[in-house]
């Protein structure tokens, strides 16, 4: 799955445009590594997600298509 999709679908980020656009500004790294919005997510992957002076670190747990709201949480890990 896309990571922009990903960051909507697990609501890490609530709108797939902003996911988009953090993305191309080179807020979000993958394992380490700057990632663009394309990128194949995959379970075990580590999510920065820089905001500022804020960083937040979650683990991928799962991948999913579709997800009710109360299952979102379950997607991911916050470090």
């Amino acid at each position: 799955m896309r990571l922009d999709k990903y960051l909507k679908i697990s609501r890490i980020i609530k709108r797939r445009t902003v996911a988009n656009e953090a993305c191309d500004k080179g807020r979000i790294f993958v394992n380490g590594k700057q990632a663009k919005a394309s990128y194949d997510v995959k379970v075990g992957d580590i999510l920065e997600l820089h905001f500022g002076e804020k960083v937040t670190k979650a683990e991928v747990l799962a991948v999913a298509e579709h997800v009710k709201k109360e299952g979102a949480a379950e997607l991911y890990k916050i470090l």
